[in-house]
């Protein structure tokens, strides 16, 4: 259970993602993006109007079990429940993601897609290294609550 909690606004969070388009613009040219779905969603449309990427996929991995209202998810057996259609091993993509947390989802992603390069706006310790590039790390303890979760 989180101890922490740090509420994004969508500011910031824009602000965020345009920072890490940046440090991803200078790592090379890129032929898309791969979105993980729910939340690369929104970095993903960010980083590729900056980087002017026209081929956005997603990918889709269930990984928390659904919370009651007002509860934090539990994270569950992760199981792919749409994959990109053109991504190939992902050489010459970026998989992006809002947060990297334990790396369960990163992993799953990673093995679908092991040439391309995969970047987050966020890591925590436990996921941090299955990450090529991250903007921001917090503690694992730490829970983000980002624009799109606030109620």
């Amino acid at each position: 259970m989180a101890t922490h909690y740090l509420t994004v606004s969508w500011d910031e969070f824009h602000r965020d993602a345009r920072a890490l388009a940046e440090i991803l613009a200078g790592r090379g040219s890129w032929h898309g993006i791969v979105a993980i779905s729910r939340g690369g969603l929104v970095p993903a449309t960010i980083i590729a109007r900056a980087l002017n990427i026209r081929v956005v996929e997603t990918v889709s991995v269930v990984a928390y079990d659904q919370a009651s209202l007002g509860e934090e998810e539990v994270l569950g057996e992760p199981k792919v429940t749409k994959l990109p259609e053109f991504a190939g091993d992902g050489e010459g993509f970026l998989i992006i993601d809002d947060l990297v947390d334990t790396g369960t989802t990163a992993r799953v992603v990673r093995g679908l897609l092991p040439k391309a390069r995969f970047a987050c706006v966020y890591a925590k310790p436990a996921g941090r290294g299955l990450a090529d590039d991250v903007l921001k790390e917090v503690s694992q303890d730490t829970w983000i609550v980002l624009p799109w979760e606030q109620v």
